[in-house]
């Protein structure tokens, strides 16, 4: 048999490399837009939860510092009166007076001293609000005078209203300390006297209401 003859002068061609086309371009655009605004949104949620979550946190953290100092130097009361500013007159070792701007004054001691500095461990502080801010103050020595500056310290903010009630040894409560004898008498209650609870309520505009009980020792 013959074979049949080959094909003379018919070459092959080389398949010619293809594209993309327009339509197959602007669908990928439009795929990949698409898929950015995604992964934009999701990430601006995760950042926002996440700084929601950090802002949280620190709010928790400041409140319990707060709520912690309050019970602190509640706790280390020390019946000590200091000695007004001017004249020869005396603070009681507590004062709360709804007249005055302070919220309470006190004397507490188990004052650190890592320096090593020439003090005592007393401490007078005192409890100030304003514009929503709850304020600590000290002083440097025990008995002031008007060139001691009080040191500050903004303890909480957003604060609504700080209460205070103190129980006397007649497990009595009283908003104001010393208590009064009766309504508009005199005062005769000693100076070094302390009262054996105080009830703290605050009133926060995030966390509602908050209401600790601290027993004072002694």
């Amino acid at each position: 048999m013959t074979a049949a003859p080959l094909a003379v002068g018919r070459s092959r061609r080389a398949p010619r490399p293809r594209g993309f086309t327009l339509i197959e371009l602007l669908v990928s655009i439009f795929i990949l837009g698409v898929l950015s605004a995604l992964c934009y949104g999701t990430l601006s949620y995760v950042t926002k939860v996440r700084d929601a979550a950090a802002q949280s946190f620190e709010r928790q953290r400041r409140l319990q510092l707060a709520i912690h100092q309050l019970v602190a130097d509640f706790q280390q009361l020390d019946p000590r009166p200091v000695r007004e500013p001017l004249g020869d007159s005396a603070q009681a070792a507590v004062r709360a007076d709804r007249r005055t701007q302070e919220l309470v004054a006190l004397t507490r001691g188990g004052w650190p001293n890592p320096a090593g500095l020439p003090r005592g461990t007393l401490q007078r502080v005192s409890y100030t609000l304003e514009n929503g801010s709850l304020f600590r103050s000290h002083t440097t020595v025990l008995d002031p005078t008007l060139a001691n500056v009080p040191v500050r310290r903004e303890l909480l903010t957003d604060v609504v209203a700080v209460q205070l009630r103190f129980m006397d040894f007649g497990r009595a409560w009283h908003e104001q300390w010393p208590p009064l004898v009766a309504s508009g008498a005199t005062n005769t209650v000693p100076l070094r006297t302390r009262p054996i609870a105080v009830e703290i309520t605050l009133e926060l505009r995030d966390a509602g209401r908050i209401v600790r009980l601290v027993e004072v020792p002694g």
